[in-house]
């Protein structure tokens, strides 16, 4: 029997609210680019850490799915976010973190004392090799057994990373946004706008340390600046939730066991 899917949702191809205006500010030709697509939590780190460090570039907004030529230039695999920066290209979102880190252009976001430095990459690792991938498994998970299962797992990853960080806050190493926030915070926006409504994700305690942290990175106006409304992500992921075939790279990574790509 022929599937109706005249009723599903699919992905964005368009940035919505406050993203929008960000991606209308910065439309004009730049040496700087910045190849994303709006629903994708990876673009959004490299975007925010541009916002942070207040830095010029233009924003390209790409269907990862058609994959233009522009952006095969930069990626030939076609992922998003890519950088072009002058004649040179560079992709994959902690890399290009970094990058912009070393252009040394803007406030730092990497702390200066060595031991610190390595402290914030080892909870970045953490947050690549097991809060990411818990968040997809988790979301994609059909039946209601896994679901409970890799629900506990995620919330186990997300308790050890809180575990680790500065106690007074908000953020991970006290007042100011650094490079593990903006690594965790474009999952920390999609708890609320899919995993509340897809899987039924508990808003913070109130008073916790993970409440303080959540807040102040839904607050932070480099954050606000990059995120799309509530509906963009909403429909955009319905895919995931429904763990339809080829919806992504990342979705396939997840089902056979793989690393993400």
């Amino acid at each position: 029997m022929a599937t109706d899917n005249s009723t599903k949702k699919t992905y964005h191809k368009k940035a919505t609210g406050k993203a929008l205006e960000t991606v209308e500010k910065h439309s004009s030709d730049h040496e700087l680019k910045l190849f994303g697509s709006c629903f994708c939590p990876f673009v959004q780190r490299v975007w925010i850490y541009l916002e942070l460090k207040q830095l010029d570039y233009q924003y390209i907004e790409v269907d990862p799915y058609e994959k233009p030529r522009q952006l095969l230039e930069v990626n030939p695999r076609g992922l998003v976010p890519a950088l072009r920066h002058g004649d040179w290209g560079c992709y994959e979102s902690t890399v290009l973190m970094e990058y912009l880190e070393d252009l040394q252009k803007g406030e730092a976001l990497l702390p200066s004392d060595p031991k610190l430095r390595a402290h914030s990459r080892l909870w970045s690792d953490h947050i690549n090799r097991n809060i990411v991938p818990g968040f997809y498994r988790y979301l994609q998970a059909q039946d209601e057994n896994s679901q409970i299962e890799y629900a506990e797992e995620f919330k186990e990853q997300i308790s050890k990373l809180v575990d680790v960080a500065d106690d007074s806050g908000p953020f991970f190493l006290g007042e100011k946004p650094t490079f593990v926030d903006v690594q965790m915070a474009p999952w920390v926006i999609r708890l609320r706008t899919v995993l509340q409504p897809y899987r039924g994700w508990p808003e913070p305690e109130k008073g916790s340390r993970w409440a303080k942290w959540v807040e102040a990175i839904e607050q932070n106006h480099a954050v606000r600046a990059t995120t799309s409304t509530d509906t963009l992500y909403n429909q955009s992921y319905e895919r995931y939730a429904e763990n339809r075939p080829n919806t992504s790279q990342v979705q396939q990574a997840i089902n056979s066991g793989r690393g993400l790509p």
